[in-house]
């Protein structure tokens, strides 16, 4: 592997992570997403060129394979007065991601379609102060707690904890200052094309309890796969739930909306919520806009009247994760029939999260010049379920207590193709 600009460093905070074996995706399933039907029927294809033309970006020219590598170089300044790095990692295909220290987030992800054109698929922005000031989470590591708890309280051998309320009347994403929000420290790997970002949160941030000391790896592999590791510690009994907050628009960051893109989630349930996304159910998606067992596209469904649409303004849910034998199971796959780029979720938790950015409304300009319209991203974020500090015994929930002398692990893989 090739460094530039970067000093290798022995990471010695935490303990050793272990490394990822993929399960296999059945060749049925491989077919019924490159086979299922498309929201925009033959006019994806011309639309998808249409959009690039109008961009400027019809003469995107393929990219020759690169010795993998890690740069680094100076992103922003902290009101602090902190330095923040951008690193890029590249295989040995040209793929490259592109990722910051702030909030250990996912700026750029650049992958072919099927003519072996590059774009980036992740929403983010080009400055600093875009990322500190105006946000929704955009490729972060959210935590210490990802997604909600209700009315911020939880309840850990018999002490009842207070934390933030910032999204409605509940707790989002780790409270005011969470894990996006902060530096990591970064370490290159020791082996393969990747960085280790760690923190150290203390005992009472954002109110939970507990010296929490957390690592993240992301590793790009010459499969066109970005990994990603998760490890924590603790000194005190806490709650804990990571996730990653990539946006993705497998046409091109900025290119249009995520409404023609084809999801099948295989899950067959999912946590049902009340009207301010709190979990009140484990429920069946049979016979509801949330069934995408078969793969459909997301704006076939996404605007019926529909209890659970109607809160979110669309999909912001959990599907649950059919297990498998394998160590890791396959969560979700995204396809874009214009581009032909496919995204495959693969996870050792017990759900997934889909939000269709139901917040984006145009407001926001994003890396390439271009306004984030209105479900112009999606995520697809691998956790435990929403409000777990709450369901702690329920049956189906998988516990997100963390005690001292045990580890908290997580992992993910994004394998991006091409149909």
């Amino acid at each position: 592997m090739k460094l530039t600009s970067l000093k290798l460093v022995p990471f010695t905070a935490l303990l050793f992570f272990g490394s990822c074996t993929l399960s296999e995706i059945s060749q049925k399933t491989k077919d019924g997403v490159v086979g299922g039907s498309s929201y925009v029927k033959n006019k994806g294809k011309a639309a998808y060129d249409k959009s690039r033309k109008a961009l400027g970006l019809e003469k995107s020219k393929k990219k020759s394979s690169k010795p993998m590598s890690v740069t680094k170089r100076k992103f922003g300044v902290m009101p602090d007065g902190s330095k923040v790095s951008l690193f890029t990692l590249t295989n040995a295909n040209g793929m490259q991601v592109t990722l910051l220290d702030y909030g250990a987030t996912v700026k750029e992800i650049i992958v072919p379609d099927r003519n072996g054109n590059y774009a980036n698929v992740s929403l983010g922005f080009n400055k600093l102060e875009d990322y500190i000031d105006k946000s929704p989470y955009f490729g972060c590591i959210a935590g210490r707690y990802a997604n909600r708890i209700a009315e911020g309280k939880f309840t850990l051998d018999n002490t009842e904890y207070q934390l933030a309320v910032n999204n409605g009347p509940n707790h989002l994403h780790g409270g005011l200052v969470g894990f996006d929000k902060v530096l990591w420290k970064a370490k290159v790997v020791e082996s393969g094309t990747g960085l280790v970002f760690s923190r150290t949160s203390p005992d009472g941030e954002e109110g939970y309890p507990g010296n929490l000391k957390s690592a993240v790896t992301y590793l790009l592999t010459d499969d066109n796969e970005l990994k990603i590791d998760y490890l924590a510690t603790t000194d005190k009994p806490t709650v804990i739930n990571l996730t990653n907050h990539t946006y993705f628009n497998l046409a091109g960051d900025g290119v249009g909306t995520i409404l023609d893109h084809e999801m099948m989630l295989p899950g067959d349930k999912f946590i049902a919520t009340d009207d301010t996304n709190i979990p009140n159910s484990i429920a069946m998606v049979a016979g509801t806009p949330l069934d995408f067992r078969q793969p459909v596209a997301i704006g076939e469904r996404i605007d019926r009247k529909h209890p659970q649409l109607l809160a979110g303004k669309g999909y912001d849910h959990t599907w649950v994760v059919p297990e498998s034998k394998n160590s890791l199971s396959l969560a979700a796959i995204l396809r874009d029939p214009s581009s032909g780029r496919v995204l495959e979720v693969m996870t050792d938790q017990p759900g997934v999260q889909f939000y269709s950015g139901n917040y984006l409304d145009g407001t926001l300009i994003g890396q390439g010049g271009r306004p984030y319209e209105f479900r112009s991203g999606l995520c697809l974020e691998t956790q435990v379920f929403p409000d777990s500090p709450n369901h702690q015994g329920d049956e189906g929930w998988k516990s997100c207590v963390l005690l001292p002398n045990q580890n908290y692990t997580h992992s993910c893989v994004y394998r991006f193709k091409t149909d």
